[in-house]
């Protein structure tokens, strides 16, 4: 289990002037759930994720994961503990092939055979991608599915993602959905994603919304999905706090 208690996370501008970006977030998520987080952008979505796989550190408040205090650990370390993160923009690694890196999140010795199990899974024609170079011969929905074949590899007990619909095509995000869909049947650990996007909040168990650094919702996918959709205010001036409303 994932608890967060009294996250605030601080940032100085270029004027010397504090800028508050998470504000005093609690919360938990149990084991082997599904969680979509969603919100205006600028909210503090992205910092979040950021913070919880331990590229930011918080200015205040604990991180526990499993019953161990993770605050101070970094991200290494974290990994090594069963956290993966994707971010929105994959990483490209010229000179090192898909199988080198699915090899590298699994940490022993795996045959081809293998690696392309992994990219069987995310949809992808296994012979045309284990040899190739992961670098910019390779889409944005390409690099988002391998990525993904990596965390499964890892098998992971808690597997972020951050807006993984970001800079792909439609095409590409339908396969995804597919990908997810299959992850949330197969489940064996903890996914959270960060997403506007409603497909991916229908396929969650719960969803959180985050505005102005704070909390706004936290309710199972069922419940809150019909307000969100079917509000006469929409979305935004119901749950987001957009300006105007």
């Amino acid at each position: 289990m994932l608890e967060l208690k009294n996250i605030s996370f601080t940032v100085t501008d270029e004027k010397d002037k504090e800028k508050e970006i998470i504000k005093d977030i609690s919360l938990k998520l149990d084991d082997h759930k599904f969680v979509a987080i969603t919100g205006p952008n600028g909210g503090g979505k992205s910092t979040l994720a950021k913070i919880i796989v331990g590229i930011e550190k918080p200015t205040s408040g604990q991180i526990i994961w499993n019953g161990t205090d993770i605050t101070n650990m970094s991200i290494t370390q974290r990994a090594n503990m069963g956290i993966s993160f994707a971010f929105q923009q994959p990483v490209r690694f010229k000179g090192i092939t898909v199988f080198d890196l699915i090899k590298l999140a699994t940490g022993h010795d795996i045959s081809r055979g293998e690696a392309c199990e992994y990219l069987s899974e995310v949809g992808l024609c296994a012979k045309d991608y284990v040899n190739r170079e992961v670098d910019g011969s390779l889409s944005g929905g390409e690099l988002k599915r391998i990525e993904i074949a990596t965390i499964l590899a890892r098998g992971t007990k808690l597997s972020v993602f951050d807006e993984p619909e970001a800079g792909i095509d439609l095409w590409s995000f339908q396969n995804l959905i597919k990908v997810f869909e299959k992850m949330r049947e197969d489940i064996q650990g903890s996914i959270l994603i960060i997403s506007h996007q409603e497909r991916i909040l229908r396929i969650a168990d719960e969803i959180i919304v985050i505005a102005d650094g704070e909390i706004l919702e936290h309710e199972s996918a069922e419940s809150f999905l019909p307000k969100l959709l079917n509000s006469t205010d929409g979305p935004g001036c119901r749950c987001w706090k957009r300006e105007g409303c």
